[in-house]
């Protein structure tokens, strides 16, 4: 069987790495030192233990399973050709990104397709003036990466349909969820829908509509209820496109179109309260809180992944 290599060794590596070996795919992760890879491989197994190992992998005890894998570092890789699937997963940088690519273009034979998991990064710019960008493509996956179902298959200026196919078919071979974007834009898809959601959230906050919790309780508890069971278009396909179309004329015009962040986010950020990991963000969290909420957020993905998979 052939392997998947993973270049980058952070949260995201571990997670996309433990997807395919979750689905008794081989992975080879290349990271900047040997040691640091082999700390990701720990990482990915446990990780690809705990959303269940399936196939040969359901009877193997962890150190069998890590027989399976290869570490190294990636200009010292050579075996290209025994890969299916190339994903670069480095940290968020622009230069970074591209020295990668620069790299993969001269060594990973011209027919394997090779993704960038940038969520911010255009795969147009990291990818400019090289040679085999028609293979090349973003990968977009969402935290956590061995959860959560989808996966963005984003095309670029020169990708080839059938490489973006070819992707697409893979992660649906691991039970992912790939959609695919055709035009490569700011935000690809989910995020670009979910920054439109965030836009009026956040202004009725500012405004003094409403509270943040109660913003949480609106979402979750009616549309955002309705669309663990089926998408926007489709729930309006069920309940009408007329209802939808009477509600638009009213509300379209005074929905939030600022380009910029509302005061009280730019507040926040300039008085260091970024949210949970500085201990306070709209409100104060204690480490006990933290915990709690933490914990229930993947017992909850884990429900809401069971309900995602019901026929």
């Amino acid at each position: 069987m052939k392997s998947v290599a993973v270049i980058g060794t952070g949260i995201m590596g571990a997670g996309i790495a433990a997807g395919f070996i979750a689905q008794n795919i081989p992975v080879v992760i290349l990271g900047r030192s040997k040691e640091k890879a082999e700390a990701c491989l720990d990482k990915a197994i446990t990780l690809a233990k705990k959303i269940g190992v399936v196939g040969d992998n359901a009877t193997k005890e962890e150190a069998d399973i890590k027989k399976q894998q290869f570490v190294g570092v990636m200009e010292e890789w050579q075996s290209w050709d025994q890969c299916s699937w190339v994903i670069e997963t480095v940290a968020e940088n622009l230069e970074l990104k591209q020295k990668v690519f620069q790299y993969l273009d001269q060594v990973v034979p011209a027919d394997i397709p090779i993704g960038s998991n940038s969520s911010g990064f255009p795969i147009s710019k990291i990818v400019e003036g090289l040679t085999t960008a028609n293979r090349m493509m973003g990968a977009h996956y969402f935290m956590p990466a061995e959860v959560v179902p989808l996966v963005e298959i984003v095309m670029g200026q020169k990708t080839e349909l059938k490489y973006a196919e070819q992707a697409c078919e893979l992660y649906r071979a691991i039970d992912k969820k790939p959609v695919l974007v055709k035009k490569d834009i700011p935000g690809f898809l989910a995020n670009r829908i979910q920054h439109a959601l965030m836009r009026e959230a956040l202004s009725l906050v500012q405004e003094g509509i409403a509270t943040p919790a109660d913003i949480d309780d609106a979402v979750r508890y009616s549309f955002g209820f309705r669309y663990a069971a089926v998408g926007p278009m489709t729930q309006k396909e069920i309940s009408g496109w007329d209802g939808m179309a009477n509600a638009a004329k009213e509300i379209y015009p005074s929905l939030s179109n600022i380009t910029s962040l509302p005061p009280k986010v730019v507040q926040l950020m300039a008085d260091g309260k970024t949210g949970m990991k500085a201990g306070e963000g709209f409100r104060k969290w204690t480490p006990e809180e933290i915990k709690t909420v933490s914990d229930s957020y993947s017992r909850r993905l884990k429900a809401a992944f069971d309900v995602l998979n019901i026929e």
